[in-house]
């Protein structure tokens, strides 16, 4: 086997792209992407849309159609990005029979002004399963405090889930706790638990991108010797969890009603230091049950260069521990790093979301004159 993807594939690692847009749908280009990539999911955020919606005439027939109806700005961004989400959905619908229910799953993000709202964000949620309308769909929820037991309540009403912005082993770990809630609710309400999925997106280069940021501040030899290193070591130690937390009876039990575990996706793939390899965060991320999302140049990249060598993460527990530890012997608070990269997480979708809103609205007054 020659194909880094197809190889990487059957190391157990399921290869999601993270984009979409109308231009990809309809040319084609995800359906081929599918076809010669292997790849089996899509994921996408505000960012991903607003860029999406700024660019070329895709939209343009149905901006006219939304502004000739009159319909607010908010109404107008769902219409635009559910119809985007369910056509992909419909693109990877055998991807999801044929492994299942497994993959072949196309994820759409609540409102991140919502992420400090539970109620609202389990409305929100609820809204956007009834207008997508396809069983391969998961919606993205932030893995913030108020997130957690939004998270619980989607899956006990028979949604499926990917939990995102996750950054921290803590969060991790609750993170966890709230999909076996959920699960067990929904079980207890008499749901059908085989086909009620959750990934959880752990974010990978933006923890590298925010603790090099402060190893160059110490700016020793040895703190420079750490650059590039904290990113997979934390994510490394998340897997090690997610092994613990599902091989428990509580797991067990669920499992036995038809549950399926919710895989650890690491997001954020892409390389931000031009002076680490531009496949780093998926050569060094390979272990079964999970997910790697990438962008469509990590993609190709990792086609044309990619190496696969085997399970790399749980040999490397010992190590990932010792990296940890090294940063808080130079003073790196790692609770703090998480907490900062939250905070501008959510800050950044928000900004994302109100400039996709900009975007539609600018667009909706074009289509009107």
């Amino acid at each position: 086997m020659t194909d880094p993807l197809a190889q990487l594939s059957a190391a157990e690692v399921a290869v999601w792209l993270d984009d979409i847009s109308r231009d990809r749908l309809r040319t084609g280009s995800l359906a081929e992407l599918v076809r010669t990539r292997s790849v089996v999911g899509v994921t996408s955020n505000p960012t991903i849309f607003q860029k999406a919606i700024s660019t070329g005439s895709a939209y343009d027939e149905q901006l006219r159609d939304l502004s000739v109806r009159g319909v607010d700005i908010g109404e107008a961004a769902r219409a635009i990005t559910t119809a985007d989400v369910r056509a992909a959905c419909d693109v990877l619908r055998p991807a999801y029979e044929a492994s299942g229910g497994v993959d072949g799953r196309v994820s759409i993000e609540v409102d991140p002004r919502l992420a400090h709202e539970t109620e609202r964000t389990v409305a929100e949620a609820r809204a956007l399963w009834w207008l997508v309308d396809r069983p391969n769909l998961f919606i993205k929820i932030p893995a913030t405090l108020a997130g957690l037991p939004a998270i619980t309540a989607t899956l006990a009403a028979g949604i499926s889930v990917n939990v995102t912005l996750i950054f921290g082993l803590d969060r991790y770990d609750a993170v966890m706790d709230a999909f076996m809630t959920g699960i067990e609710q929904a079980a207890a309400a008499g749901r059908e638990l085989s086909g009620l999925a959750s990934v959880a997106s752990f974010f990978v280069s933006r923890v590298d991108s925010e603790v090099d940021r402060r190893l160059e501040k110490i700016g020793t030899a040895e703190a420079k010797a750490l650059r590039g290193k904290a990113a997979i070591a934390n994510a490394r130690l998340a897997y090690q969890r997610y092994e613990k937390a599902f091989a428990t009876e509580r797991w067990s039990a669920l499992a036995r009603g038809g549950a399926r575990p919710q895989r650890p996706l690491w997001a954020s793939t892409s390389t931000k230091d031009p002076a680490l390899p531009d496949t780093i965060y998926v050569e060094e991320l390979v272990a079964p049950g999970t997910v790697n999302t990438m962008p469509e140049a990590t993609l190709h990249a990792f086609a044309d260069h990619g190496v696969v060598r085997g399970d790399t993460i749980r040999p490397y527990y010992d190590d990932a521990h010792a990296v940890l530890a090294h940063l808080a012997g130079l003073g790196i608070s790692f609770p703090d790093v998480v907490e900062v990269l939250e905070r501008e997480g959510v800050e950044k979708f928000v900004d994302s979301w109100n400039q996709l809103l900009a975007a539609v609205r600018e667009q909706l007054e074009a289509a009107g004159n």
